[in-house]
């Protein structure tokens, strides 16, 4: 195999023919992350609607070789850890791609990279140290920990009405439940885009926030800010917003909720100064903690009002929404290209999302599922406490949950936000008591 057109080689190693392991980062939060013996094929995605939405949409990795966003590792089985991570990795979108034959390991990228040798075998305690000296390198804070919380979404999905958000607000206070944010998902709103526009079960949101704060809870809400549905008011009234293909009209974004996804060009100043009016209501309001999601169409190729390139374009999206909501708010990203985030998110999705079934059913590793969600948050443990909390999707562990218990370790080995999103009177005694020993910190 040999190296893509566009990237230069930046290193060589050779490598025993027992325990050599490679590590393969994905580009966002739902593109899997993992490490591979050393010549095991790499997942990739099984449709064009899954590519789309959930990998870079500008690479093309191939089914042979490794095909990294960011930082590529190679164990070599010999006792060295090889890191290749571009120079800049938090404010360019550099590749990295290894071309194995026998033994010999050629690494390419396509920009300014850095070489690591660290001592051992252990893939994610070399990663550690190379997040740490690049986040101290980026003179980053340490990120704060993640609130608990109890999300909407895994129990109601897009059918959540008021009346779901009272009852499990009123659970938290009769069964004792230590959570600190009440999180309204998806549902709330008219149409992706249109989210000041409520839909028919949320006459009153303004409203229900103030019921949530009430109760002594902190309120949250979910967000897909660079997405506008083609049924929303957004893109029927301001189809200048929408980001352009090269030679004119909206760039099609990606297909979900039954209808054609387009994203919003946040570098417009008029799409800007939306966007922050819906985050300062939403703040005005008293929401502090904002689940942003699907944020990676905030950095797809396209023409935009600034003539930003994408990941500058993304960074400047994520500081307009920041300066909105206020310093001390919590902002968790999701769908999120993860190492452009840092620094601008507290907390980030780090896997695909869960499920009450443990395989995907399309067998795509960024598709819904435990297994998925495992995968790429064991593959990026590294980050956690050092780029951000690392947020392994909820906690759901309801007796129609397949797999639960193992599903309950594995939030709780992450370390990171723990997120109940269970029907909480429907939970029976084990699912109750694991929720209130992961809530308790």
């Amino acid at each position: 195999m040999t190296l893509s057109p566009g990237f230069d080689v930046v290193h060589e190693l050779t490598v025993s023919s027992d325990g050599a392991q490679v590590f393969e980062h994905g580009w966002q939060s739902f593109s899997p992350t993992s490490v591979y013996p050393l010549g095991t094929r790499p997942h990739r995605p099984t449709s064009e609607r899954n590519r789309m939405l959930n990998y870079r949409q500008s690479s093309q990795p191939g089914p042979d070789g490794y095909f990294s966003e960011g930082v590529l590792s190679v164990a070599d089985g010999a006792g060295s850890v090889h890191v290749v991570a571009a120079a800049d990795p938090f404010t360019t979108g550099v590749r990295v791609q290894a071309a194995v034959s026998g033994s010999s390991v050629v690494i390419g990228a396509d920009g300014p990279v850095r070489v690591t040798v660290v001592p051992g075998d252990d893939v994610q305690a070399a990663l550690r140290s190379w997040a740490v000296s690049a986040a101290s390198g980026a003179g980053l804070a340490a990120p704060k920990p993640a609130p608990t919380a109890w999300c909407s979404w895994y129990e109601y999905w897009g059918d959540v009405r008021r009346e779901d958000i009272v009852e499990n607000l009123e659970a938290m206070r009769t069964l004792d439940l230590p959570v600190d944010v009440v999180q309204i998902d998806d549902g709330y709103s008219a149409e992706i885009g249109d989210w000041l526009i409520p839909s028919d079960g949320f006459a009153d949101l303004r409203g229900l926030v103030e019921t949530i704060r009430g109760e002594g809870r902190r309120a949250g809400i979910w967000l897909a800010p660079f997405f506008a549905g083609a049924r929303s008011r957004l893109a029927a009234e301001h189809p200048d917003w929408l980001l352009r293909h090269p030679h004119g009209g909206p760039l099609h974004a990606g297909h979900n909720w039954n209808q054609d996804l387009y994203s919003v060009d946040l570098s417009h100043p008029a799409a800007a100064e939306w966007i922050r009016t819906v985050f300062s209501t939403f703040a005005e309001w008293g929401i502090d903690y904002f689940k942003i999601d699907f944020i990676a169409a905030g950095a797809i190729p396209g023409s935009r009002a600034s003539g930003a390139d994408p990941v500058t374009a993304y960074r400047d999206g994520l500081r307009l929404i920041r300066d909105a909501v206020g310093p001390s708010a919590h902002i968790l990203g999701c769908g999120a290209p993860v190492l452009p985030s840092v620094g601008l998110v507290d907390s980030i999705r780090v896997s695909a999302d869960t499920g009450h079934s443990f395989a995907p059913e399309d067998g795509d590793m960024c598709s819904p599922s435990q297994a998925a969600a495992m995968l790429s948050a064991h593959g990026r443990q590294f980050m956690n406490g050092v780029f951000f909390a690392n947020d392994p999707d909820c906690l759901i562990v309801g007796a129609k949950v397949e797999n639960r218990e193992a599903w309950a370790t594995h939030v709780e080995q992450v370390g990171g936000a723990v997120v109940s999103s269970d029907r909480l009177l429907g939970l029976d005694d084990w699912g109750l008591a694991t929720t209130r020993r992961l809530l308790t910190r």
